[in-house]
């Protein structure tokens, strides 16, 4: 097996117990910021630590974009993460990861504008079967009301809300991961999740301690929830960081759409939740949007 396919594997498989244990902090009373903060404030020294010791008393030096980049990122990443676990509390966990999920379609449609690639018919159409999932995944109608889905409700505009801002994110980490001026692909990606976590994990505790008095002593206190949480992931965080230094990033998140699966599995066995016919049928035309758009995305293809 290819190092990054392992790498993107071990990233999905510890991101969906992240999650897990995020919604569960959410269920126990942390606020929202308090369930985000608990994945920084203790994966941050831990990979300080790591990135100390790989790179020796001569670490490599890094240029202004590099903070720029990684600040970015980070501020997506950590209004994307409130999205999530605030979206948790309004539909399953299948669902609410799901609806997540459309970062491909945002990174996808980014890129194209971005860099003025055309989008090919192939992408359009896979665009559309992607709309039509969120559709189906967006809560039904109140009793009396018509039967037809509403598209923008607080449950949809979460989940692609967070989707669009880990896009953002994903794009900042790359840029300053490829600015870092060494050949080793580890320290690089290390190097990148160790500045953002500190960063995040700053400014974070700066806004708790003004808005949310108290919140940051209660995720301390419950050190045996939150622990886990900033230990899966940071275990996360690397192996994407990683995955996307070896190989392009299309073909990583189409390895990480294993993420689906372990969500189902997660829903259905840890939280007893059952998803209905149509939000299955949602999932799926995800999915597919998802993996057709990641082969309409390959280099040469448009």
């Amino acid at each position: 097996m290819n190092l990054w396919i392992a790498f993107s594997l071990i990233a999905a498989a510890a991101q969906n117990v992240r999650f897990m244990l995020q919604k569960q902090l959410k269920a126990a009373g942390l606020s929202t910021a308090g369930a985000t903060f608990s994945r920084f404030a203790w994966s941050a020294p831990a990979v300080a630590a790591f990135v100390a010791v790989r790179s020796g008393a001569d670490p490599p030096p890094v240029p202004p974009e590099f903070w720029i980049h990684a600040a970015v990122g980070g501020a997506a990443q950590i209004l994307g993460t409130g999205l999530v676990v605030a979206l948790f509390a309004w539909r399953n966990f299948t669902v609410g990861v799901t609806l997540m999920k459309t970062e491909v379609m945002m990174t996808a449609l980014v890129g194209f504008a971005a860099l003025g690639d055309r989008v090919a018919p192939a992408a359009l159409a896979a665009i559309a079967v992607g709309a039509a999932g969120v559709v189906l995944l967006s809560d039904p109608p109140p009793p009396g009301a018509p039967r037809r889905p509403r598209v923008f409700t607080r449950a949809s505009a979460y989940g692609v809300g967070a989707g669009f801002l880990f896009s953002v994110s994903a794009v900042g980490y790359r840029g300053a991961s490829l600015s870092v001026p060494t050949d080793d692909f580890i320290l690089r990606a290390t190097m990148t999740l160790a500045a953002v976590t500190l960063m995040q994990s700053a400014a974070m505790a700066v806004w708790m301690r003004i808005m949310e008095p108290g919140e940051i002593s209660r995720v301390f206190r419950r050190w045996r929830k939150t622990a886990p949480v900033g230990i899966f992931s940071m275990i996360g965080s690397a192996g994407w960081f990683i995955a996307f230094t070896l190989q392009n990033a299309a073909y990583v998140k189409a390895v990480g759409q294993v993420e689906l699966l372990f969500a189902a599995l997660t829903s259905r066995y840890v939280f007893g939740e059952r998803a209905s016919r149509r939000e299955l049928l949602g999932v799926g035309l995800i999915a597919g949007s998802v993996a057709a758009l990641v082969l309409a995305a390959r280099p040469g293809t448009g």
